[in-house]
C-alpha cells in the first residue's frame, strides 16, 4: 500500500527535479502578458519577492542600482509582488508599478502579482524553493529576524517556503545554479556574487 501510494505522488515531486532549468517556466507581467522564461537563456537572473509596505522595500534602491550597474552586462532583475506577508502589497499591479516607479525609480521588469507559498504557490517559486531550499541569516540581527518572521509569517508551511518579503534567488547564465539570500541580505551584500556569475 505503501508502494502504491508513493508512485501514486512521486511523480509531481519529481517534475521539479528532472525540469532543465528556470528556462521552461512562464510567467505574466504585470499588464498580464505572458512571459516566457527562456527568453533570458543566457542572463544572470535575479528573481525578488515584493512588496511596497514593508521595512524591506528600501531594498528596491539596491536592487535598482545593481540593474543599472550590470544590465549592459547581462543582469535582468525581476520583482514578484507578493501579499502573503502581512498584507503589506495589497494594491493592484498598475498601483504597485506607479509606486516603484515613483518612490524607488525602479525601471527592472515587475511581474503580475502572484502566491509564492501555499496550495496557490507560483510555479516559478515552486521550482526554485525546491532547488535552493535553504538561505543563510549572517549575524545576530538577521538570525533574530529569522526567528520573528517564523513566528509571525502565515504562509510558512515547509523549511523551504519563503519566510518574508525580498527574499533573492539568483541565477546562472545556463540556469545551473541557484543561490538563494534572505530578506536581510542586502543587494550590495551580495554583489560579488552578481559579478561572478556576469564573468
Amino acid at each position: 500500500m505503501f508502494y502504491n501510494f508513493f508512485c501514486k505522488f512521486a511523480p509531481s515531486n519529481q517534475h521539479h527535479k528532472i525540469m532543465a532549468t528556470i528556462y521552461d517556466f512562464k510567467a505574466q507581467n504585470n499588464k498580464g502578458a505572458e512571459v516566457e522564461m527562456s527568453q533570458y537563456s543566457g542572463k544572470v537572473l535575479l528573481i525578488v519577492n515584493t512588496a511596497s509596505k514593508c521595512g524591506f522595500t528600501p531594498q528596491y534602491d539596491g536592487l535598482e542600482a545593481l540593474y543599472q550597474q550590470y544590465k549592459d552586462q547581462g543582469l535582468v532583475i525581476l520583482g514578484f509582488p507578493c501579499d502573503q506577508f502581512a498584507n503589506q502589497e495589497p494594491g493592484s499591479d498598475e498601483e504597485i508599478a506607479e509606486f516603484c516607479r515613483l518612490n524607488h525609480g525602479v525601471t527592472f521588469p515587475l511581474m503580475k502579482k502572484i502566491n509564492v507559498n501555499g496550495p496557490e504557490a507560483h510555479p516559478i517559486y515552486e521550482y526554485l524553493k525546491a532547488q535552493a531550499p535553504t538561505e543563510e541569516y549572517k549575524g545576530l540581527k538577521a538570525k533574530a529576524s529569522a526567528a520573528l518572521f517564523k513566528t509571525i509569517s502565515k504562509s510558512v508551511e515547509k523549511d523551504s517556503d519563503i519566510k518574508w518579503n525580498f527574499t533573492k534567488f539568483l541565477i546562472s547564465r545556463d540556469g545551473a545554479v541557484i543561490k538563494r539570500f534572505p530578506p536581510t541580505t542586502a543587494p550590495a551584500d551580495f554583489e560579488k556574487d552578481v559579478q561572478e556569475m556576469i564573468g
